[in-house]
């Protein structure tokens, strides 16, 4: 008796994780993933776009490649795909911030899917990939008082927002020669947001509002490319690049000023409109990565994103317009590490498991009444543990947990506590057996 195994492409079962895909995460990622007082500027804050496995170290990967993976932060890493599998990667975190302006402290949770990616091998040396991730989160609760006491007058200042974007993304990475590799990913960007501001003084009956808000339909495109070095028969250097052009999100952000009196139960209201108001940044990105025999790999990101080039919505001297010099250009470098004792070993569990280190350090995109926001820094601890049984041997369950710190001169501090827990499930869907 013989056995051969012949590689066949099932694409009732891909367009069917295609729609369940779509069905379960619609929903899910238009809940906002952070309480952060800084989301209120620009698009809000940006959402790393990483996944499990770099997730522990730190969000590195743009010369990352392996053929079990789904890595979105280079789409040329997608045809290095396995040849016989079908990979699915999800995860979600949970967090626990503090907050601290002053000496006054104060703690703020919140959890919710990070992701949901796929990818397959469509044919020799062409991967394709699809899935779900957040691009930017907005949400905050928070007020101020002022209090004059020559007036005997207290002002209430109230902020609120909520909403954020998401990315519905379809993308594809081809080798062109043994060690260079091209890829790209096409998104449906969409989302919106509801910014408000509230004052109400205990000397008056009136209250005055302002609403920001705007709603996107667009898309976001991303291309990469990967080359390889091998330096000897168990070392090998990547380099990866990555560029996502800038263009206009066809938006139209409107304000709304609304003055209430309590006294009388009337309100006046008057809005504004931006035709075409809001862009996406131009943004290039370069990884290094080094690999020793498949036991270790080490890798460092650099990326520039050209926020201060656009100019974005403000409401001033009694209208609302685009303004320059309320955004800047953004920077961040990633570096992190990956062992695997003993990836070989066919008799412990304890020699496949991934031990992962990371750290990261970025820049705001935004100012804060003339000064520069908060910088980022933070560092990261992860692990993937093999799933195996009678029929798989090639999934991963991955643990990691991230410390992040931002601050800037005389504005709140925040450190935050992130656990995030991701499931790569990698099954065998295009190997049929026969039987001789």
């Amino acid at each position: 008796m013989k056995i051969f195994g012949k590689r066949t492409i099932n694409m009732n079962k891909i367009i069917s994780c295609l729609a369940v895909l779509s069905m379960i995460t619609l929903n899910a990622f238009a809940q906002s993933g952070t309480n952060s007082p800084y989301s209120q500027y620009g698009l809000g804050d940006l959402a790393d776009q990483s996944v499990g496995f770099n997730k522990g170290m730190g969000g590195v990967g743009m010369a990352f490649r392996k053929g079990n993976e789904v890595n979105p932060l280079n789409p040329a890493s997608y045809s290095s795909i396995d040849s016989v599998t079908m990979i699915f990667d999800a995860g979600l975190s949970g967090q626990i911030t503090n907050y601290n302006e002053n000496g006054r402290k104060l703690n703020a949770k919140s959890a919710g899917f990070d992701y949901v990616t796929g990818a397959f091998r469509l044919i020799k040396n062409v991967g394709v990939s699809f899935g779900v991730m957040p691009y930017s989160n907005i949400g905050y609760d928070y007020s101020s008082t002022t209090k004059f006491s020559e007036i005997e007058t207290t002002m209430v200042n109230s902020y609120v927002g909520s909403g954020g974007l998401s990315q519905l993304f379809v993308g594809a990475g081809v080798r062109l020669f043994k060690q260079f590799s091209l890829g790209f990913n096409a998104a449906y960007l969409w989302g919106d947001y509801l910014k408000e501001v509230k004052t109400v003084s205990s000397s008056s009956v009136n209250t005055l509002s302002k609403e920001y808000s705007m709603s996107v339909n667009s898309y976001k495109l991303e291309f990469g490319m990967q080359y390889v070095q091998p330096i000897n028969a168990k070392d090998e250097l990547t380099l990866g690049a990555v560029f996502s052009p800038g263009h206009s999100l066809n938006a139209d952000p409107t304000c709304r000023i609304i003055t209430a009196n309590s006294s009388i139960a009337k309100s006046d209201t008057t809005s504004f409109v931006i035709t075409d108001g809001l862009k996406l940044p131009t943004t290039y990105g370069v990884g290094l990565a080094y690999q020793h025999d498949q036991k270790l790999r080490v890798g460092a990101d650099f990326q520039m994103q050209k926020w201060g080039s656009i100019d974005f919505p403000a409401f001033e001297a009694d209208t609302y317009r685009l303004k320059s010099g309320l955004l800047k250009d953004s920077y961040k470098l990633n570096v992190g590490a990956e062992w695997i004792p003993n990836p070989r070993s066919t008799r412990s569990l304890m020699h496949h498991i991934r031990y992962r280190i990371g750290a990261g350090y970025s820049t705001p995109y935004y100012y804060i009444n003339g000064q520069d926001g908060p910088k980022n820094l933070q560092v990261s601890l992860g692990i993937g543990i093999p799933i195996m049984n009678g029929y798989n041997n090639r999934s991963l369950l991955n643990i990691s947990a991230q410390w992040q710190h931002r601050s800037a001169d005389n504005l709140i501090k925040e450190n935050t506590f992130r656990l995030n827990i991701g499931l790569t499930f990698n099954e065998r869907w295009f190997a049929k057996w026969k039987v001789e």
